[in-house]
């Protein structure tokens, strides 16, 4: 139904599909990754009640962000995309949009974000411009660094802090526990995307931590999954967090166990398959937030 929903754009605007994949607006799993960590800070900095004009704020950022991420992201990789099995369709790399066009959009995009953040307060509004630099810089790094995805979990992860600031106005250190796991998390599941196209990308010289991390990807994925685990444990500690959230901690952890042995094989389908799957991890986490603080 939602895929249907944005195909009848198209009645609006003959082209308007060729945007809303560019924007993988079709595609949301990279929002529910990038929403539920963000949520995550929200609950934990608003005590479970979170004014209704930040959660507008930082749901919609989110939507926008991610859908600004991917505009940028396309354009860095117009010229290889084409050359991959998974992404040779996509509207940049077929000419169904140009790069002036990618430009525009990601401009706008940008602007509008801005725009949000404008009703927050000056703390929040200064770090706005480090998740920009983060989100405008990562489609490049896979051309110099075998570690893209640790760029990648910073940039998703900068929501989080903003979100403290957003809330309180201050941004007490153990917020960072929050950012580090998701970093690391968010590392380990985009290994998972990344081991899917590792073919293509030894093929045509794109740098991934699937590649650098070799037959240890698996292992050193359940390991930043571990890690990622541990700091939620310290954060629970640091905010006084209780039962429920840390039962959701246990789903995330059989997510993870079920990833790690669903890939034994690594096949590119069921690594990808896996990086999807992590969004339910995320969720759980959400989902015991947000009981431990209703049912105190």
């Amino acid at each position: 139904m939602y895929t249907r929903l944005l195909q009848s754009l198209n009645r609006v605007h003959p082209r308007a599909w060729d945007f809303v994949q560019l924007m993988r607006l079709e595609k949301p799993i990279g929002i529910y990754l990038l929403l539920w960590p963000t949520l995550w800070a929200l609950w934990v900095a608003a005590e479970g009640v979170p004014s209704v004009k930040n959660l507008f704020i930082f749901v919609v950022g989110v939507l926008l962000m991610r859908a600004a991420g991917c505009v940028i992201n396309d354009f860095a990789d117009r010229k290889v995309d084409g050359h991959v099995a998974r992404t040779k369709a996509r509207p940049l790399a077929s000419g169904k949009v140009t790069s002036k066009e990618a430009l525009t959009l990601f401009a706008i995009l940008i602007v509008l974000s801005f725009i949000l953040v404008l009703f927050t307060n000056s703390t929040t509004i200064w770090l706005s411009f480090g998740g920009l630099a983060l989100a405008a810089c990562y489609p490049f790094m896979k051309r110099y660094t075998y570690y893209p995805q640790v760029v990648l979990g910073a940039a998703f992860s900068w929501g989080m802090p903003m979100a403290f600031t957003a809330e309180t106005g201050s941004l007490p250190p153990e917020a960072w526990l929050l950012y580090i796991a998701n970093l690391l998390w968010t590392v380990a599941y985009d290994t998972y995307y990344a081991m899917a196209d590792r073919d293509d990308d030894l093929k045509i010289g794109v740098k991934s931590t699937a590649i650098l991390f070799g037959d240890a990807d698996r292992i050193i994925i359940l390991t930043l999954q571990a890690l990622a685990l541990g700091c939620l444990l310290l954060a629970a500690a640091r905010f006084e967090l209780g039962l429920y959230f840390h039962l959701s901690l246990l789903v995330a952890a059989g997510c993870f166990i079920w990833e790690f042995i669903v890939t034994r094989k690594r096949e590119p389908m069921v690594c990808f398959k896996a990086f999807l799957h992590n969004h339910w991890a995320g969720l759980a986490i959400l989902i015991g937030l947000i009981l431990d603080y209703a049912l105190r």
